[in-house]
């Protein structure tokens, strides 16, 4: 495992979104579960950290209150590999109170902004084909979920 790890700070769901993330991806685990001591800012035994793999990449979750939010200035990236990819990670990570953004980004019921991005719009965009290239860009911009299809036929 790295050194570096993301650690993501949510009011006191850590332990339900790390559940949640974990259901989304192959080779993903929660490895460990930590407990506020008697005597800390949260009740003992609330949980204080979780951490978790997802596809083999540890995070942190920590339950640390209402002081700090998500916002879009860090998402997590995931690369599918085709439309059916997209189409699952999308509708999971909206559903129960997420909300679709442009180009490709939402934002989860937790708050944590995804990127969902099909590995062919990296190709389309770097087409020999400058105009089309352009095309792909524009498309891109009038979409929430990315559509494959749409993408290589702008």
């Amino acid at each position: 495992m790295s050194r570096i790890k993301p650690y993501l700070w949510f009011e006191n769901q850590a332990e339900e979104a790390a559940e949640f993330y974990v259901s989304l991806f192959e080779n993903s685990r929660i490895t460990e579960v930590q407990r506020y001591p008697e005597g800390s800012p949260l009740p003992g035994g609330t949980v204080m950290i979780v951490t978790f793999e997802l596809d083999g990449h540890e995070y942190i979750a920590l339950n640390g209150g209402p002081d700090f939010k998500f916002n879009e200035s860090f998402s997590l990236y995931v690369s599918c590999k085709d439309q059916a990819e997209v189409d699952r990670l999308w509708d999971r990570l909206t559903a129960d109170g997420g909300e679709p953004g442009q180009c490709g980004w939402l934002k989860d019921r937790f708050g944590l902004s995804w990127q969902i991005i099909p590995d062919a719009l990296s190709e389309l965009l770097s087409s020999p084909d400058k105009d089309r290239a352009t095309r792909v860009m524009q498309a891109m911009f009038t979409m929430h979920k990315l559509d494959v299809k749409t993408l290589e036929n702008a």
